[in-house]
């Protein structure tokens, strides 16, 4: 039934996609003498659709529940407006694409080579013949594994400075809702998507799933964010992400700033805070954001910016002064 779904689904987008590509785009390169990129963008195309279809569904589902059952109300929604735009940026999905392509060669390769050498092929849905080979069981699989992964990285983020500078971009919105989950720094956005393409290739996820994890993680990640009072009950809860599990995540001096950098840093899945005892299930609502941006004796609150280049720019801003008060330490403790 789940692979029937998918597979009329993945042919209405191929459809919309060969449609767009002659009547609009195959013209435009043509004119534009870019025909040498007709291959690279039909592929993109795919892409585009898929991510066009996620944020107007997303946004029809959740903006209602944002406006019915709010957990803040705000007065002023101008911090959100940079969000929107990360959300188009992100779920166009053009970077995760290029490294899953790029990286398919150099897979293709090295998985040749072990082959020739004898050496164990990491391919998930080939464990047991007859049942992971299987279209839902193997998604599944992969599915499970990438957030395993999803996990660490996530821990990694919150554990090591400068990468935590990156990951502060997303943190530093103080008002969350749907359009928060893809607020992220670009360069972070790159390491990521390197991360997971290349785990993709390796343990043999298709381009085709490929396209479907990622939007499911995009989709299931949205709802997280979202400003509404949604109740998972204590089985649903323990089985995936809720928005009240993943909110104390954001929670000043809770979540990312408190004891042992943190606390529910599972993407789509608790069971991995549950394994390595990360999880929260406190329900209080706290104010969300990073504790430097609150007013204090020393002044009004380290600025994170309001739009997004501000926000992109202050990041590396605070790498430079991270790095630079490091290797002005390092004499003084060398000469110790």
């Amino acid at each position: 039934m789940v692979t029937e779904i998918l597979s009329q689904l993945d042919g209405l987008i191929a459809s919309i996609q060969t449609n767009l590509y002659v009547d609009v785009v195959q013209p435009v390169l043509f004119h534009t003498h870019l025909m040498d990129y007709d291959e690279d963008i039909y592929d993109a195309l795919y892409w585009v659709i898929v991510a066009v279809f996620e944020i107007v569904v997303t946004y029809a589902v959740l903006r209602p529940l944002e406006a019915l059952r709010p957990i803040e109300r705000w007065s002023d929604r101008k911090s959100v407006r940079a969000d929107v735009w990360y959300t188009w940026i992100a779920k166009l999905g053009i970077v995760n694409m290029l490294f899953f392509v790029f990286l398919q060669p150099f897979f293709n390769h090295l998985e040749t080579w072990m082959q020739v050498h004898n050496v164990w092929n990491v391919n998930l849905d080939e464990m047991w013949p007859g049942v992971t080979d299987q279209p839902v069981v193997s998604f599944l699989l992969y599915l499970v594994a990438l957030d395993f992964a999803g996990y660490w990285y996530h821990r990694w983020q919150h554990r090591f400075g400068v990468w935590w500078e990156l990951h502060a971009v997303h943190h530093s919105q103080r008002q969350m809702s749907l359009w928060n989950d893809d607020r992220n720094h670009f360069v972070d956005d790159v390491i990521q998507a390197a991360f997971l393409a290349a785990l993709a290739l390796l343990i043999g996820v298709q381009p085709g799933q490929f396209v479907v994890l990622v939007a499911i993680s995009n989709g299931l990640q949205s709802v997280q964010h979202v400003n509404a009072r949604l109740r998972y009950g204590w089985m649903l809860e323990r089985l995936i992400v809720s928005p009240t599990f993943h909110r104390r995540h954001h929670a000043m001096e809770y979540g990312h700033t408190g004891t042992a950098y943190g606390c529910n840093f599972g993407v789509l899945l608790p069971w991995w805070d549950m394994l390595f005892k990360t999880a929260s299930w406190d329900r209080s609502v706290e104010p969300t954001g990073i504790t430097d941006q609150l007013a204090g004796a020393a002044g009004p609150g380290r600025a994170y910016g309001e739009g997004v280049w501000a926000q992109q720019w202050l990041a590396l801003e605070r790498i430079y002064v991270r790095v630079r008060r490091a290797v002005r330490r390092a004499p003084a403790t060398e000469a110790a």
